[in-house]
Formats: structure tokens, C-alpha cells, sequence
């Protein structure tokens, strides 16, 4: 009998280890004695979801029923709030005396929603310490004065119903939105989301000079699910939305009616997706740009589509478009005179009754128009592989291939707006702080947010109520996966599992190698606590469902390294003096790894190691690492829409035998602290095929790579901005043009077609094979360098 049981132990045990094996997942790590990196096992992470009855794609929601984030428990937190126990990040305006009839003034109640509690207004730089959602029921509210979303705020409609902000007749103030009245720095104004509203302001005469969106932003903001109506009239002077500068930035599905102008805009750089004017005396006044990239634009009975003020303009990238009777469909205000200014490219442009395609304000014609498409045309620099010299044209360009993986039924590129989830109940989600999660930036949440993915992974939507959420380990994501934040919960890897760069290790892992199924992710922030040389903060593994592309995708979702409360890479820890050391101040090994068999639909997603603190003085400049930015290996579809990737020691974007990319518009800026270290310090150049790195170029104290393709096929770049402002924190040499020698490399085995690039004080703004060729020199566009296109041989 003793022999039997010692033999039943022994049996229980091997099966409870072969068990603990097969569920065991597979993460990357680093000899310690090499800088190649070896495969090894990570035990404890659960194996799959466990679900009762799919979600499925359409919920049973009925028209009377409420939207699904009015009705919900809101048990939302800001840990690092000065009052945590008593602060709201959820509020509804009616609860702060907004009635919604079309009859009442709600100007005040809705600004107090917005402001109460001691918010980031004026005289506040930035603070992440009060995110807020301000949420508006179905209804009309009128509102006399600007509505001024204080930092770290998400204004949100009813998307069933979405509510109307109606002007006033009497209406007073720059904008019914005002999103900078003058209180923060533009290029520095982060974090603001307005989405599904309509705002009216046909009651306001037409002749006063109204506005229905002030938007002077920066990065992590986006507009989304808006129509603005505006009055008709021939002496209309009503604008759609305004922008003077900033440094976005992302906006989506919108619709401009009426107006002087529906958009008159100026900033560094923007994506536009899915954007519709109908009925404006001009469509889109570009003021000043670095570069904007239009993704499917429509515009009707306009009288000019585009006016470009010539003189200020970088680059102008338009693509899938259909403009239907409107006389110019583009006008600058000079000839171009064989100048970059005004650099424009056109793909897939669809023309039905539109005599001038591109004109000027003197009546010359430089491309004519009626009723035909636009396969691909440019006006600017062209430059083709290893070829130094470029060419000035106004004309067509030659084919460049766009996977069909990319695009949609009718030929365009794949445009997903983000998951709303309207025909969803409440009994359809389910609240993570219901389940054991905290929150609280102090508990270990790892096991509670592992069995909540494994138990309602494709059964519930996942509602990550706001607050700052703690892991020590893996969180495994699987495919089926929807989840939501709230104001952008934080959910961060911390500890001594992340800290060593010669044995990385992955913090939330989305599905595992050759997993398929929906992946939906929106207002998130993945990021790190501490000292995490060994982070790789996502791995992105899930390939989208057969038959709906983009599946598999994230939303108004950062991933986002040091500056902010409980980060603990700050000034305190890390300030710009490098006082702090290095090995305090490690941030991640890598933020975004899409691995070979996954695809990625990734909008407004800004992958951001900070320079500066957020909060405290929100100004003080701060010396903290992060090894790599963006790396995909994934054979597609894989589009990057309205991106960023900033100040990473080794590179920015980099691809590696990768396949069937769109990307537009890409921006980057390398780390201000170099070359001091110079790239790739303080990291160990990994020379394994697993996360593969790229020389440095050949320069005794080079910078990071913005820009690394290796062997990879059909990337398409629709719009990039590529900047270096600093020499070791000296901004001088933004203004000699020579902060950095090279900055963007292509390999002579890859075929990349790159629209629109704008590079600032990168002395070669193209490498093939690490040699620099194209001359910013022979560029110079205002403060930057354009080149129109550039394509492999």
C-alpha cells in the first residue's frame, strides 16, 4: 500500500509539472555571459480563456437602453490625486445641473464638471494626478461660452444619441471647444479625446467670426465621431475648427458642413482619417505645416477643396480621396516656381465635376481636372534608391505597390473607427475592480488581472476603471480580448522580473505566436515602474480575425515611459544632470514588439519615452532610457495610423523582415541627452535574431536610428516627420541644421515607398545600406527638409 502511494505521488507530480509545462510561456532572455539572446520557459501564466458564451460582434442593446458608460459602476481612481479617496474621475454633467433641453444655459455646469476638484487649468502646466471622463447624455446644450477641457481630459457623447453643444445666439469666446485659451505651452498640450458630438452653430450670425473647435494640441489627443454644422450663407465667417500651432496628433471621422472654412489649420504635423466637407467655401485652409497626411477625404460642393498658403506649407500628403463638384479641388496662394514650397502628393484621388485639380491663386493651372482619378501624382523633390540627385516635378509618379492585405473592398486603405460598443449592454462588461484588481499603484495585480483575462477573455468586455494598475510578472492578453480604459488607465510592469537588459522579458504579451481573433484596445496606457532595463513592455502576437481587417487593433492607447506620478522616473529620481546614474533610470528594454505572424491596426497610439516631467513643474527636463521604440517583424497587414515613437536610445521604428506596412503619418524625435551617451548607450547592441538591432551609423558619437528597414517588402510610408532638436540637450543645432549626421536607413534588399518625408537638422535625410545619401541641403523647406518621395530601386 505504501508502494502504491508512493507511486500515486509520484505520478501526481509529473503530470502537475508536464501540466505546468504545456501552460508555460515562452519569453525571450540573454545569456548572461553574451549579447545574444536565447529562448527560455516562463512558468505560472494561464493558458487560455475560459468562456461560457461569446460575446460576439453585435450586442443586444435596445435603442430605449442606456449607453453602456452612463449605466456602468464607477469605481474609478487617481492614486496619485492629493485626495484620492474623495476624487471623481467619472462625471456626468447633469449631475452638475446641465439640463440638455435646448432652452437652458449649460455653459457653466459643464465647465464646472470639467473643473472641479482642482484640475489642471490655468496657471498648471500638465499633471496626470486628475484624468477625468466628462461624459454628456443624449441632449442640446446650449452653452454663451467656450467649454475648455482641462488637461487630461476625455469629453465624451452618447454614441447611440450623440448630443448636440448648441451656440448660442449671443455666443462669446474663441470656440464653442477651446482646448488651449492660452493656458499651456501648444507643443507641450497632451492628452485631450472629444468624441461623438454635434456642434451647431447655425444660430450664431453669420457674419461674426465663429468657431466650433479651437484644437491647439500636441500628441495623445485625438477628435473623434464629430459634425459641425455651420450656415451657408454667402457672408458666412464661420470655421469648422481652428488651429494656430502644436505638435499632433490625430483625428477621425468627421464631418464639416457650411462655413467660411471648415478647417483652418496649422501645425507641425497631423493625421486626418476619414474627414467629410460638404457645402464650405473652402474645405481645408492650410496655414503652416511641417506635414499633414488626409487618409480618405471627401469633400462636396466646395468652392476650393484645399487652399495652401504657400510660403508656410512643408508637405500636403492626400490619399484615397473623392471630391465632387468643386471647381479647384487644390489652390495655392504662389506658383511654386520649382520650390518645396507646397510639397504634395496625391494617391488614389477620385475627381467627379472638378475643372482644376491643382491651381493657383492666379489662375494657372498646374494640374488639370473633370471627372477621372489621380493614380499618383507629386509636386516637390523625387529621388529613386542610391541616386543623390533628385528632380523637381509636377507629375505623375510611378507605381507603388499597396498589398491588397491593406485595403479594403473599394480599392482604398483599411480605415477602422475605434469600438463603441453602442449595441452592447452594461451586463455585456464587466469592471476589472470587481474581480480583485485595485488599481491602487500599489498592489501586485498580476494574478487577479491573468485570471480576469483567462475567465472573460471573448465572453465580457473588460472595463479597466481608471487608475494605476501594478504587475511583477507576464500578463498574458488573449485573442478575443476587448478591453477598455478610462481616461488612460495605467497598467505597468515593475520589479526585479524587468530589470536586466541581457534577459528581456515580455509585460503584457497580446496572444501568443500564430494566435487569431479579435483584439480590441482603447484608452490604455501600457508603461513601466522603476528601473526596467529588461522590459519589453508589448509583445504583439494576434493576427485579426479571416475576414476582418483590422481585428486586431488598439485605439487612443499609449505606451508611455517615466515623467508622471508613480513612475518613479522622475526629476527627483532622474533629473536632466544625469545625477541620478543610469542604472536607476532604465526605462524599457523595447516598447512594441509585433512579432512575424501577427497584424496590427494601431490609430492614434503614441509610443513616448518622456523628456520632461508631467507633473510637478510639468516643465523640468528629466535624463531616463529606453533601448527601442518600435519593432515589427509581422508579414502583415500591419497598419500604423497617426503614430508616434520618440527619444529611444537605439531606434525609433524599425522593421525586420517585415511585409504589407502602411503607415501614416509617422513622427519621431530623437532622445535630447544624446550623443551623450552616443546610441547605443546605455544599451548593449543585441546582435541575436531575436530583437534584432541595427548598427549605429558610422560617426564617432552617433544618435538613434528614427528610421531602420532590413529586408522587408511593401512598407509604404504615407507622411513622416523625422526630427533631431539636440546635441546633449543644446538645442543650437536645430538652427545650424546639424544635430544628428544620419537618420533614417533602408536596406538595398527592402522595397519601401516613402511619401512626403520632413526631416529637421538630419544632415542625410535617406541611408541605403548605412551610407547617407539624400542631402538635406539640397531640401531645405523652411525650418525643415522635405523630399516629396523616394522609393527603392
Amino acid at each position: 500500500m505504501a508502494v502504491a502511494s508512493h507511486l500515486l505521488l509520484a505520478l501526481i507530480s509529473y503530470l502537475t509539472l508536464f501540466s505546468t509545462l504545456i501552460n508555460a510561456e515562452i519569453s525571450a532572455s540573454v545569456n548572461a555571459t553574451s549579447d545574444s539572446v536565447d529562448v527560455s520557459l516562463t512558468v505560472g501564466v494561464p493558458k487560455g480563456p475560459v468562456c461560457k458564451r461569446p460575446l460576439g460582434k453585435q450586442g443586444r442593446a435596445k435603442p430605449s437602453d442606456p449607453y453602456w458608460l452612463e449605466a456602468i459602476k464607477h469605481q474609478g481612481s487617481a492614486p496619485y490625486n492629493p485626495d484620492p479617496a474623495n476624487y471623481k474621475v467619472f462625471r456626468n454633467v447633469k449631475d452638475f445641473g446641465a439640463v440638455g433641453d435646448g432652452v437652458h444655459d449649460d455653459t457653466d455646469a459643464i465647465n464646472q464638471a470639467i473643473q472641479e476638484q482642482n484640475r489642471c487649468g490655468e496657471n498648471c502646466q500638465s499633471s496626470t494626478l486628475s484624468p477625468a471622463v466628462i461624459y454628456f447624455p443624449q441632449g442640446t446644450y446650449r452653452v454663451s461660452a467656450p467649454i475648455i477641457p482641462y488637461y487630461y481630459s476625455t469629453l465624451v457623447g452618447d454614441p447611440k444619441n450623440p448630443p448636440t453643444l448648441l451656440a448660442d445666439p449671443s455666443f462669446n469666446g474663441s470656440a464653442v471647444i477651446d482646448a488651449n485659451p492660452g493656458y499651456w505651452i501648444n507643443q507641450k498640450n497632451f492628452f485631450r479625446i472629444i468624441k461623438h458630438f454635434v456642434i451647431d452653430l447655425r444660430q450664431v450670425p453669420a457674419e461674426w467670426e465663429a468657431t466650433g473647435i479651437h484644437w491647439q494640441v500636441s500628441q495623445s489627443t485625438a477628435l473623434r465621431n464629430i459634425v459641425v454644422h455651420m450656415p451657408t450663407d454667402p457672408n458666412t465667417n464661420h470655421r469648422g475648427l481652428f488651429m494656430e500651432n502644436g505638435s499632433g496628433g490625430y483625428m477621425g471621422d468627421l464631418v464639416f458642413n457650411g462655413g467660411k472654412n471648415a478647417l483652418l489649420v496649422g501645425n507641425q504635423q497631423f493625421t486626418v482619417r476619414n474627414l467629410t466637407i460638404n457645402n464650405a467655401q473652402i474645405g481645408i485652409f492650410a496655414i503652416w505645416n511641417w506635414g499633414w497626411t488626409f487618409q480618405g477625404l471627401n469633400i462636396r460642393n466646395c468652392g476650393i477643396g484645399i487652399e495652401i498658403l504657400s510660403a508656410s506649407i512643408g508637405a500636403e500628403a492626400i490619399i484615397d480621396a473623392r471630391v465632387v463638384d468643386t471647381p479647384t479641388f487644390i489652390q495655392s496662394t504662389t506658383p511654386s516656381n520649382g520650390t518645396l514650397h507646397g510639397s504634395l502628393v496625391l494617391n488614389n484621388v477620385k475627381l467627379e465635376n472638378v475643372p482644376v485639380a491643382v491651381g493657383v491663386d492666379n489662375g494657372d493651372v498646374v494640374l488639370s481636372g473633370g471627372s477621372k482619378t489621380i493614380a499618383s501624382w507629386a509636386q516637390g523633390n523625387v529621388y529613386r534608391g542610391e541616386n543623390p540627385k533628385g528632380e523637381f516635378i509636377q507629375s505623375n509618379l510611378p507605381y507603388a505597390h499597396k498589398a491588397s492585405s491593406l485595403l479594403d473592398v473599394s480599392g482604398r486603405v483599411v480605415s477602422r473607427p475605434q469600438p463603441t460598443y453602442e449595441t452592447f449592454t452594461v451586463d455585456d462588461f464587466i469592471s476589472v475592480k470587481d474581480y480583485g484588481a485595485k488599481g491602487d499603484g500599489v498592489t501586485d495585480d498580476t494574478e487577479a488581472l491573468n485570471k480576469i483575462f483567462k475567465q472573460f477573455a471573448d465572453c465580457k468586455i473588460l472595463f479597466f476603471d481608471a487608475g494605476h494598475y501594478i504587475v511583477s510578472d507576464t500578463v498574458f492578453i488573449p485573442a478575443g480580448t476587448r478591453m477598455v480604459g478610462e481616461a488612460w488607465t495605467v497598467i505597468a510592469g515593475k520589479g526585479p522580473r524587468f530589470q536586466n537588459q541581457k534577459k528581456p522579458r515580455v509585460v503584457f504579451q497580446v496572444g501568443r505566436p500564430g494566435d487569431r481573433g479579435i483584439v480590441e484596445i482603447s484608452d490604455i496606457v501600457f508603461s513601466t515602474v522603476g528601473s526596467a532595463a529588461g522590459a519589453v513592455i508589448v509583445e504583439w502576437n494576434v493576427k485579426e480575425p479571416v475576414g476582418e481587417k483590422g481585428g486586431a487593433g488598439m485605439w487612443d492607447s499609449h505606451i508611455r515611459t517615466g515623467g508622471v506620478a508613480g513612475s518613479q522616473l522622475e526629476g527627483p529620481q532622474c533629473p536632466r544632470s544625469g545625477e541620478g546614474g543610469i542604472d536607476n533610470c532604465f526605462a524599457a528594454y523595447l516598447h512594441l514588439h509585433i512579432t512575424k505572424h501577427a497584424s496590427a491596426y494601431l490609430e492614434a497610439t503614441w509610443v513616448w519615452l518622456a523628456d520632461h516631467n508631467l507633473d510637478g513643474d510639468g516643465l523640468s527636463q528629466i535624463s531616463v532610457y529606453s533601448g527601442r521604440g518600435i519593432l515589427s517583424e509581422s508579414q502583415g497587414p500591419v497598419w500604423l495610423i497617426g503614430t508616434g515613437s520618440e527619444h529611444h536610445a537605439i531606434y525609433q521604428y524599425r522593421f525586420v523582415d517585415a511585409k504589407d506596412h502602411f503607415m501614416g503619418l509617422i513622427q519621431t524625435e530623437s532622445p535630447y541627452y544624446q550623443p551623450t551617451p552616443a546610441a547605443p548607450a546605455p544599451f548593449i547592441l543585441n546582435t541575436s535574431p531575436k530583437y534584432p538591432d541595427p548598427k549605429p551609423y558610422d560617426v564617432a558619437a552617433p544618435s538613434a536610428w528614427a528610421l531602420s528597414v532590413e529586408r522587408s517588402k511593401d512598407i509604404f510610408i504615407f507622411g513622416a516627420g523625422l526630427y533631431s532638436f539636440f546635441v546633449s540637450y543644446a538645442g543650437e543645432c536645430a538652427g545650424t541644421r546639424n544635430c544628428q549626421a544620419q537618420i533614417a536607413n533602408i536596406d538595398r534588399r527592402s522595397s519601401v515607398y516613402l511619401f512626403s518625408l520632413s526631416t529637421v537638422a538630419s544632415e542625410k535625410q535617406i541611408s541605403v545600406n548605412g551610407k547617407g545619401i539624400v542631402d538635406q541641403a539640397d531640401n531645405i523647406n523652411g525650418f525643415v527638409s522635405t523630399v516629396t518621395y523616394w522609393s527603392s530601386p
